[in-house]
Parts: structure tokens; sequence; C-alpha cells
């Protein structure tokens, strides 16, 4: 984390799910390991991964992005959740150092959110990944 400080995440039901599916390394106790099952997946291999995907019109900043463009645009969340959400800094240093609460458990109800939206949205949006996208 840029901010060097923990950014709890709720995850919604189906990704739940999803990652109980998924297979896992013995050694590892990342989901995304890197080359060595002891480190995490780099932040390079992730942008190889969607340029490969996408000629280079994919990027990471763009999920975050269209995550707070649907916050904003599409729902009555307040602000700060959506903000909290991207681990973003929220008010000056006084709130801050007033503010100690990740409101994780208000925040569930728009990550669920936004995981019916990308199902209600993913018939038409669709883009598969390829299995292997090379070593980091």
């Amino acid at each position: 984390m840029k901010m060097k400080r923990e950014h709890r995440v709720p995850l919604c039901d189906a990704l739940v799910k999803l990652i109980k599916a998924l297979p896992r390394h013995k050694a590892s106790e990342y989901l995304f390991f890197g080359r060595q099952p002891k480190k995490p997946i780099s932040n390079m291999t992730m942008t190889k991964a969607l340029r490969t995907l996408g000629s280079g019109k994919y990027t990471v900043h763009g999920f975050r992005s269209s995550f707070r463009d649907w916050c904003g645009d599409e729902t009555n969340f307040r602000r700060e959740l959506a903000e909290q959400a991207l681990a973003h800094k929220i008010g000056d240093d006084v709130e801050l150092s007033y503010r100690r609460s990740d409101a994780l458990e208000k925040r569930r109800p728009m990550m669920e959110a936004w995981a019916r939206y990308l199902e209600t949205t993913a018939d038409e949006n669709i883009v598969s990944f390829p299995k292997r996208f090379g070593n980091e």
C-alpha cells in the first residue's frame, strides 16, 4: 500500500465463492503470488497482463476509476465510503487524527452493490484473460 497502512476490503459473497474455488499453492499465503510463492504478484506483472489482454487499453487505475465513477454517478453511497474503498486519504490532518475507523461494515453493502452491477453488465462486457501471461 502506498500509504503504508492496512487496508481492509469487505469481500462480496460472489467473490468469496470465486476465491474458494481457485486452486491454491500450498507454500503461499498469497492468492496471486509472484515468481516465488512467498512473494505477492508484482504491479508490473499485472500491468503486463492487462497490456497483453487489451493492447494497452486496460489499466489497474482504470478499474479503480470505473468503480469511483459508478459510486458517484449511479449510487447514493457517501463520497467518504467510496474514497475509503479505494484507500484514499479523507479529510485534513485534524479530521484524520479523530477518524480511526475504516467503516468496513458500512462499505460492505456498497461492495455487494458493485458486484451486482458487474454481474448485470457482464454479458455485454466480458473479456477473457489468457491462461498464462508469462513471467514477471
